[in-house]
């Protein structure tokens, strides 16, 4: 009796799913998000492509789904960005505290970024969610200005210097300092990356 499945194709499996994220981490580690396939991520998973969108639907959901981002970074983004320059640095730094602030966020977050320090593959994937997901939109509030993506990259190392200090080496007093307090401390700097850009036009 001839199967009527079709040749190549795995049925979804109980652990189908987690084997096809396995091998989407490692296409995107080693490829990048613009070199890496969902073909070649289906086929490194013995998996037909078709299974993988039925999973996943797109490239760029199957790109989150692998670094288990537990947010959605158009919507952060969003917030960041819209509103236009004023008030950007407080907009900024209250959303980067309110993500990390958040201890189911916050788990998986530090996992990754731990990975990226570690790991040059995690590196990679982190890298490129954050220029192909979040700094894109918030460089186009810059649009125009002079040296907006180094403006921009230079706020970003400085709320990572804020999460690296208080969730993950949780210095005191900043690790028990309220979200207002730090915000209050935080958001001026950010602030000025953007006036001083605005002055120099």
């Amino acid at each position: 009796m001839v199967s009527g499945s079709r040749a190549g194709r795995r049925r979804g499996a109980p652990d189908t799913k987690g084997e096809i994220l396995a091998a989407a981490r490692v296409e995107f580690g080693e490829k990048g998000y613009d070199r890496a396939s969902v073909r070649g991520i289906a086929a490194r998973a013995g998996v037909d492509a078709a299974l993988v969108h039925h999973y996943f639907g797109t490239k760029e959901k199957l790109f989150l789904a692998a670094l288990e981002i537990p947010f959605d970074p158009e919507a952060i983004a969003a917030r960041i960005a819209d509103g236009g320059l004023s008030g950007l640095g407080e907009r900024a730094a209250r959303t980067f505290l309110s993500v990390w602030g958040d201890p189911d966020k916050r788990a998986p977050l530090l996992t990754l970024l731990r990975s990226a320090m570690s790991n040059e593959a995690a590196a990679t994937m982190l890298r490129e969610f954050a220029t192909r997901m979040i700094l894109g939109r918030v460089l186009a509030a810059f649009d125009g200005l002079p040296d907006a993506r180094l403006r921009v990259e230079a706020m970003v190392s400085h709320l990572f210097g804020l999460v690296i200090t208080r969730y993950v080496l949780q210095l005191e007093p900043i690790a028990s300092t309220s979200d207002e307090d730090v915000i209050a401390l935080v958001a001026p700097v950010l602030q000025a990356y953007v006036d001083s850009a605005i002055a120099e036009q």
